[in-house]
């Protein structure tokens, strides 16, 4: 029996036709997997999750009422969107770096978002 992908020959033949952006998502989401991540796609609102992805974007957000960090964490599927509250800057997390996240799903403004995550920085590969 073959795999589900179609095989060598075409796995070969997607990576010659495909560009860089899709095949980085494609090995993001394959060590997603891998490492026993969840994926961003399949999570949902209020569940605990561990989630491994790159940081695509990091930006401090002074509001009024508190200042917090935000990144996107992308696992090759979907973004997902970390804050953490009262932070102007954490050492390593800048745009770039894989990380091991771990908290619960919520949802602002539609998006997927973790507050407060437990974050390990991974060597990269």
């Amino acid at each position: 029996m073959g795999s589900t992908d179609g095989g060598p020959f075409r796995r070969m033949l997607r990576k010659l036709t495909s560009d860089v952006e899709t095949l980085d998502a494609d090995a993001l989401s394959e060590d997603s997997e891998r490492s026993g991540a969840q994926r961003a796609s399949d999570c949902v609102s209020g569940q605990e999750v561990t989630m491994l992805g790159r940081l695509r974007s990091v930006e401090f957000c002074p509001q009024e009422a508190e200042a917090s960090l935000e990144a996107e964490l992308f696992d090759g599927t979907e973004g997902v969107t970390l804050i953490w509250m009262g932070r102007r800057r954490i050492p390593g997390i800048e745009p770039g770096r894989t990380m091991r996240v771990r908290g619960r799903i919520a949802e602002r403004d539609g998006r997927k978002v973790i507050y407060n995550p437990y974050y390990e920085i991974c060597q990269a590969q």
